[in-house]
């Protein structure tokens, strides 16, 4: 038997597993929403914006609480998520034995999907996962799970309704069409709710000189190019080494700290304790933990620095912050404060940033949503814009309204990306701790929906009558005579 063979039969072993563990468990709980339509066609209960790990993990856990949920995706079928498109990373950073959206799973864990095609021998040598050998445990994910995805749907608009339900327009391959949905859950990744953050000082660079490390480029135009990377966080090693790979002739690393960071204060913060506490935390806590975790920052991987590091035509310019740019026709030249740097194009990795108005299709509920910085008059630290931006959610990742009864519907959209940090932890959007957060909100809406319907459950249970013994049963004791 080949190794292709073998590791589908291992593979095909596993889902046998999977099953069993899933019936043993009485999963996925069988459908008790209450139908409900909307102009003659029925409503869908939750619709997902977004069909990476996040919104893929949502749904899993909807399904295992027995609420059904379509996604939305943007991407062509294998292609959701940053993965296989702008992600440039090796290897994933987290550690490799993180269980990620398996929900309690051990037959779903990434190690047991790759035990079972490449043995435990390869597992233990396995340093950290391969970003593409990611989507392809992902792509499976989505197959044994039976998630509804549909691909090449582009979401348009979104309007939150006053009749209990949330109005999307969505762009497909049949044309443009409109679905209701009684819940929609927004898992749409790191810039979910804006997009790339650039420093005033790109908007002075002709765009042809220029893009954010998110974008998606083509490496292979940067070859024989002098070429500026803006940041160091590990988006930055990435496009830098991808650029080095590439050909570029030179590549400088414009680092505004005088030195990298070393520790990651987030990993040594993270226990079950943060994962289940945080949210009920006060919120000067909250607000205190996610301002220290961002003034540290992340340092960057070890392994994608030295990516970088073995290029001789690599060099780390520290304390480096930009001035200006000066162009000419056909390059420019950056002023820094470590001096001037002839370049042909610069990368710009400089994260995201909250805005809405950099979402079109969110233009309905851009002005009613409560922000962090709306919620507190006299925060107790200062925060950095994007914490000002944050929005304020509820237990179920629900957005609030600035005024109440002006937006009537917004509670009903759930933000399960990384905005909701602030409120909620980071359970939205990373590895370490998707389930839990997937858990939370899927029995969160579970209960939303529970409490809607109060009326009928009642009703069915009302209604219910099969009966648990026949009357045959036992024989009534005849009154004895005195």
């Amino acid at each position: 038997m080949s190794t292709t063979q073998r590791g589908a039969a291992g593979l095909a072993a596993l889902e046998v597993r999977l099953k069993e563990d899933l019936a043993w468990l009485e999963l996925p709980a069988k459908r008790w929403v209450v139908e409900r339509s909307q102009d003659g066609q029925p409503l869908l209960e939750v619709a997902i914006i977004g069909g990476g790990m996040a919104g893929m993990a949502s749904a899993a856990a909807l399904r295992m609480v027995g609420v059904q949920a379509v996604i939305f995706d943007r991407s062509p079928a294998g292609s959701e998520g940053p993965w296989v498109t702008t992600a440039r990373m090796e290897t994933l950073r987290s550690p490799k034995q993180l269980t990620g959206p398996a929900l309690g799973l051990p037959a779903l864990t990434f190690r047991a999907w790759f035990e079972a095609q490449f043995g435990r021998e390869q597992w233990d040598a396995l340093d950290k996962i391969p970003r593409t050998q990611w989507m392809d445990y992902l792509r499976w994910y989505r197959r044994v799970m039976s998630l509804d995805i549909r691909n090449e749907h582009d979401v348009i608009r979104v309007s939150p309704r006053s009749d209990q339900c949330v109005e999307l327009e969505i762009n497909t391959p049949e044309g443009r069409h409109i679905v209701c949905a009684r819940r929609l859950v927004m898992a749409t990744g790191r810039d979910g709710l804006g997009g790339a953050y650039v420093p005033d000082i790109a908007k002075t660079l002709p765009r042809q000189f220029w893009a954010h490390s998110s974008d998606a480029m083509d490496y292979a135009s940067l070859q024989g190019k002098r070429v500026a990377v803006v940041g160091a966080g590990a988006s930055a090693m990435d496009s830098a080494a991808t650029a080095l790979e590439a050909g570029a002739l030179s590549v400088d690393m414009l680092v505004r700290r005088d030195d990298l960071p070393r520790v990651n204060k987030g990993k040594g913060a993270g226990n079950a304790g943060m994962v289940h506490g945080f949210m009920s935390l006060p919120e000067k806590w909250k607000w205190r933990i996610r301002h220290y975790l961002g003034t540290q920052q992340v340092p960057p991987p070890r392994g994608s620095t030295q990516r970088v590091s073995k290029f001789q035509n690599a060099r780390f310019n520290l304390g480096c912050a930009l001035e200006r740019f000066e162009v000419s026709d056909k390059d420019f030249v950056v002023h820094t404060t470590k001096g001037t740097f002839a370049l042909d194009f610069v990368i710009f990795s400089t994260g995201f940033m909250i805005d809405w108005w950099k979402r079109p299709e969110y233009a309905a509920i851009a002005p009613n949503v409560l922000s962090w910085g709306e919620r507190l008059s006299t925060p107790s630290e200062p925060g950095g814009q994007e914490m000002i931006d944050s929005p304020d959610l509820g237990p179920a990742f629900e957005f609030k309204e600035k005024n109440p009864g002006q937006c009537p519907g917004l509670e009903r959209i759930h933000c399960f990306c990384y905005p909701a940090a602030l409120t909620h932890g980071t359970v939205s959007g990373d590895i370490p701790a998707i389930s839990d957060g997937a858990k939370r909100l899927a029995q969160g809406i579970a209960a939303h929906f529970y409490r809607e319907d109060i009326d009928e459950h009642y009703a069915r249970m009302q209604r219910y009558d099969e009966p648990e013994l026949l009357g045959d049963e036992w024989t009534p004791a005849v009154p004895k005579k005195n």
